[in-house]
């Protein structure tokens, strides 16, 4: 076997081994690997999920605020002991509730910026390849 056949069939070695592993990971016992696939609909129903659940907790998550809040002022100025226990619940819900009101529309718009990145992407990738395809035709 010559230098130049010896070196062609290492390179062709090199790249099918390099192509396995960019272009793949080993299927876990069991499965088929890890699916990277970003699919529409799937960010859609999970965006339109945590909208609709912000959208119910900030109409429903309220319900006992000013009763609460009221209750707490009475039992305080009346000298029940109550009083102070049930404003720091009253606070506590206030603030938690807040917080996973946050993080309802901070999915909500992380999964609708994600969607719309994910489509530019495509677009991108598909004049890309036209392009190449459109370049062929000039050489």
């Amino acid at each position: 076997m010559s230098f130049e056949e010896e070196w062609a069939a290492a390179h062709a070695d090199a790249r099918a081994r390099l192509g396995t592993r960019v272009n793949g990971v080993p299927a876990e016992p069991g499965g088929s690997g890890p699916d990277l696939r970003v699919r529409q609909d799937k960010l859609g129903e999970i965006g339109g999920a945590a909208y609709d659940l912000h959208r119910r907790l900030q109409a429903d998550g309220n319900h006992a605020k000013a009763s609460t809040s009221e209750a707490a002022t009475l039992m305080t100025t009346n000298n029940f002991q109550t009083g102070a226990a049930l404003r720091t619940v009253h606070d506590t819900w206030d603030s938690q509730l807040r917080t996973l009101l946050d993080a309802c529309a901070h999915i909500s718009n992380h999964l609708d910026y994600s969607a719309a990145v994910h489509a530019k992407d495509d677009e991108e990738v598909k004049a890309a390849l036209s392009v190449s395809k459109i370049s062929e035709y000039f050489q």
